[in-house]
């Protein structure tokens, strides 16, 4: 089992980042809240550390990842720390586009990178066992997602 993804927020930022998930998904309890913003802090993580990856979050990650871009300056000093700047490029919610080998690809690089995953946070966008109001996906590895290294120097 790897480590957790949340000790890499401040527990300010971090409990702001949950809030934020929480106002987007009035349905969502405190755990739920920490439990998707721990699981986008381990994404974005692995992201930065093995950005030819070309990884893919879960509706329910995506939902913790845009909580997190929202509070700026917290998500440029992450990839910062990361090591590359993690961008994010939307895509509509289809889930026909669902591929259940690029999200195992996914968890299985986030473990790779030494972090723990919570399988429930990674199925399909029409069994999500958290609900989020998420209106982006991601289907593939075909390029949403980019990861800008930092400049030499």
């Amino acid at each position: 089992m790897g480590q957790s993804a949340r000790e890499l927020l401040t527990d300010d930022q971090f409990a702001a980042v949950c809030s934020t998930v929480q106002t987007d998904n009035p349905d969502s309890t405190a755990e739920d809240a920490t439990a998707v913003v721990t699981e986008a802090l381990a994404f974005v993580a692995a992201c930065a550390l093995l950005p030819a990856a070309r990884l893919v979050p879960s509706r329910v990650v995506d939902a913790g990842w845009h909580a997190l871009i929202l509070h700026t300056q917290t998500y440029a000093e992450l990839c910062a720390r990361l090591g590359g700047f993690v961008h994010h490029r939307p895509e509509a919610p289809d889930p026909s586009r669902y591929d259940h080998d690029v999200i195992d690809r996914t968890t299985a690089v986030i473990q790779e990178a030494g972090y723990s995953v919570d399988g429930d946070l990674w199925g399909p966008p029409d069994g999500d066992l958290v609900s989020v109001a998420s209106s982006c996906q991601h289907s593939d590895d075909s390029g949403p997602i980019v990861t800008m290294p930092k400049p030499k120097g």
